[in-house]
C-alpha cells in the first residue's frame, strides 16, 4: 500500500500523545515495507520535504495568524480570529492537492485536523481518494481540543463552539473509515451526529517497551509509608489541585512524587498549595525510573481523556493505578483488577480510594501482580500495525466496490 498520512505536528514538534503514536505508526509500517508519507503543518511558508527513518515528510506553511506549535500563548481575540480561519481553512487545500499529485497514494489517514480544518477532507474526496480518520481528542466538537472549561468537563458543546463547528458532522459523511483511540472518544463523536453511516472502529494506542521482569515482593510494610505518584503534564483539566487537596488530608503516613512539566503559571500554582513535606515535584522523569520509586500512581484527571496512555505505562511497570473515571480511563483500569476508580463528582473518592489501598496491603499487592498482565496487549506494537493494515485494506476494498445503481 501506497499510504498518505495528514496531521497537525510531527516530530521533532511533538505537542502530546497523537505525535507519538502517528510516528510508530507509520514508522513502523515503514519497516513492513509500506510506502508510507506525512503532511503536517509548518512555521515557514511553502512546502518543504525531508526524510526521517525512512519516512518521506512534508511541511506546509500553515496559512492562519500564527503557527500553533508556539509557547507563546496569543491574545484572546488573535486566538478568536485563528479559530474562525481554522473553522474552514480553504487556503490550506493547495498543499494537500500538490502532495498527492507528488505521492500518488492509494488512500489518505488523517490524525489530527488543527490547522488544516475539515476542508482536508473536501480536498481529499475531490482527488478520488479514500480517508480514514483516526480520532485522538474532540477537535471536531471543539476548537482547544478538550472539550474541558471552568474546571471541568463539558457535557455538551458550548455556544461558541457549536458556532465553530456547524455542518461538520454532514462532512464527515465523506470519511470510509473512523478509528477511535478508545470507544469513549468514538462514541462521544457519533452521539453528536459525527460519522452517520461510517464504518467505525477501535484501536488502542500501543506504549511498546521490553518491562523488566517484576520482583515478587511482599505487601508494603505498614511502618513503611505508601509511595504515591503522579506523571503527566502539570495544568488544571490534569487534575493536580485536586490530588495535592486530598493527598494533604490523608491521616496515615504516605508520600507523593509529581513528576512533569507544566506551564510555568501552573506550575507555581500547583507549588503554592503544597504546604506538607511529603510532597515532592521531582521535574521530568522517564517511565522507568518514576515508577520503581512507587508503590501507587494517580491518574485524576478533570476531562474525558480521549485514551490515557499514563494508566498503561504505570501498569506496565507493575504499579496499580487510582484513575478517574473519566474519559477512556476505565476502558484501561478495571476497579479493583488493576486498581482502583474514583470521581470528580465526589471530592472525596480519589482520598478514600488512597486510604483503601493502606488499610488493605492485600488488595494493593493483588492489584500490583495483575497490573502488567491488563495491559500486554497495549504494549503490542506489531498488533496495533496489524489492526491498521488490516483496516486499510478493508476500507480500500469496499471503496473499489461498484456502486449500486440508482434510479432515474
Amino acid at each position: 500500500m501506497n499510504i498518505l498520512f495528514l496531521s497537525s505536528l510531527y516530530t521533532p514538534h511533538v505537542g502530546g500523545g497523537a505525535e507519538v503514536i502517528l510516528q510508530r505508526t507509520v514508522e513502523g509500517l515503514a519497516r513492513r515495507d509500506c510506502r508510507v508519507s506525512v503532511l503536517v503543518t509548518g512555521p515557514d511558508a511553502g512546502l518543504s520535504e525531508e526524510s526521517l527513518n525512512r519516512v518521506r515528510v512534508y511541511r506546509a506553511g500553515l496559512r492562519n495568524f500564527y503557527w500553533h506549535y508556539t509557547d507563546r500563548r496569543p491574545g484572546r481575540l488573535l486566538r478568536l480570529g485563528w479559530h474562525l480561519r481554522d473553522r474552514d481553512n480553504q487556503g490550506m487545500r493547495g498543499p494537500i492537492r500538490e502532495v498527492i499529485e507528488r505521492v500518488k497514494p492509494d488512500l489518505v489517514v488523517c490524525h489530527n485536523l488543527t490547522g488544516w480544518s475539515v476542508s482536508a477532507w473536501d480536498e481529499i474526496r475531490a482527488s478520488g481518494l479514500p480517508i480514514v480518520q483516526v480520532l485522538h481528542d474532540y477537535y471536531l466538537l471543539c476548537p482547544s481540543s478538550t472539550m474541558f472549561k471552568k474546571g471541568q468537563a463539558c457535557q455538551n458543546p458550548c455556544g461558541l463552539c457549536g458556532r465553530l463547528r456547524q455542518g461538520h458532522g454532514q462532512r464527515s459523511a465523506q470519511v470510509a473509515t473512523v478509528v477511535g483511540v478508545s470507544r469513549f472518544v468514538l462514541e462521544t463523536l457519533q452521539a453528536r451526529g459525527y460519522f452517520q453511516g461510517v464504518h467505525s472502529e477501535v484501536v488502542y494506542n500501543a506504549s511498546p517497551f521490553t518491562p523488566a521482569p517484576l520482583k515478587a515482593l511482599p505487601p508494603p510494610s505498614s511502618k513503611a509509608p505508601l509511595r504515591f505518584g503522579y506523571m503527566g503534564t502539570l495544568s488544571g483539566a490534569k487534575g493536580l489541585a485536586w490530588l495535592i487537596e486530598q493527598f494533604q488530608q490523608l491521616p496515615f503516613d504516605a508520600t507523593l512524587q509529581i513528576a512533569g512539566r507544566g506551564q510555568s503559571e501552573d506550575e507555581l500554582r500547583f507549588k503554592a498549595m503544597v504546604t506538607s513535606p511529603r510532597i515532592q515535584f521531582v521535574g521530568y522523569q522517564t517511565p522507568q525510573a518514576f515508577y520503581g520509586q512507587i508503590d501507587v500512581a494517580i491518574v485524576p484527571s478533570l476531562w474525558n481523556e480521549p485514551f490515557g496512555m499514563v494508566a498503561v505505562e504505570a501498569c506496565a511497570h507493575g504499579v496499580p493505578v487510582i484513575a478517574s473515571r473519566m474519559g477512556g480511563l476505565p476502558e484501561i483500569i478495571q476497579d479493583q483488577h488493576n486498581g482502583l476508580l474514583c470521581s470528580p463528582d465526589d471530592r472525596d473518592s480519589l482520598g478514600v480510594a488512597m486510604l483503601k489501598l493502606h488499610q488493605q496491603p492485600e488488595l494493593l499487592a493483588r492489584l500490583a501482580r495483575q497490573a502488567r498482565g491488563s495491559v500486554l496487549a497495549l504494549l503490542d506494537l506489531e498488533r496495533m500495525l496489524d489492526s491498521y493494515q488490516r483496516i486499510f485494506r478493508q476500507t480500500l476494498d469496499r471503496d473499489r466496490l461498484p456502486q449500486p445503481m440508482t434510479l432515474a
